[in-house]
């Protein structure tokens, strides 16, 4: 299992603990210890929180199903919004649950997503109906080629940093690791020739991005 706040990591272990046919082999606070302890355990489930410092539980998803894909997912969180619900579904999740759900439900989720079938709350059902009736998007119009090499990513951070926000707060905002995002962030300055923000943000407006 998978989740930040370590009382709500015991509260799981207890509860998980005593019921019968699952044994909790480890439990992480962030989604780099849950690739570790995955690879180290080889667990038929994991119980995975989406909002998780250095990697989220998007990204785990994704990493999990691509390293461990006899791994069912089975997302525990508080986010309801059909954004978060999408894009742990598609990264690989098998089942979506919220933090009010009892243990009968948990448990019931890790059995059938270990058999490859889907739990999932009522709401996140509603949310899937709304993206199967939604038309499909018309074809977006070509983006002009960014300025200086700038890839889409760097291009989405730079015009974070226009808007002021800080590294921590792209970091949360894009759902990727501050490492990450420090990485992207002195790529750009390389590529724009600015030596501190300031400099970014005066590129950023002089060439739209801003």
């Amino acid at each position: 299992m998978a989740d930040d706040q370590t009382s709500v990591r015991e509260g799981l272990a207890v509860l998980l603990g005593g019921l019968p046919e699952i044994d909790v082999a480890a439990a992480a606070a962030d989604g780099e210890q849950v690739l570790a302890l995955v690879a180290e355990h080889r667990p038929d489930a994991v119980l995975l929180d989406l909002h998780m410092p250095v990697l989220n539980g998007i990204e785990t998803t994704r990493r999990l199903r691509t390293l461990h894909p006899h791994v069912a997912i089975v997302v525990l969180t508080t986010y309801l919004e059909d954004a978060f619900v999408l894009d742990a579904l598609r990264a690989g999740a098998r089942s979506y649950l919220t933090k009010d759900a009892d243990r009968k439900d948990i448990a019931n989720a890790l059995h059938a997503a270990t058999q490859g079938l889907a739990v999932l709350d009522p709401r996140v059902r509603t949310t899937l109906m709304r993206a199967a009736a939604a038309p499909a998007p018309a074809a977006p119009a070509a983006a002009p080629p960014l300025p200086d090499g700038l890839t889409q990513r760097e291009a989405e951070i730079l015009q974070l940093i226009a808007q002021g926000l800080t590294n921590p707060e792209i970091a949360a905002r894009l759902f990727l690791s501050g490492h990450t995002i420090k990485t992207h962030v002195n790529r750009i300055f390389a590529k724009t020739a600015s030596k501190d923000r300031a400099a970014a943000v005066g590129y950023a407006q002089r060439n739209g991005l801003g």
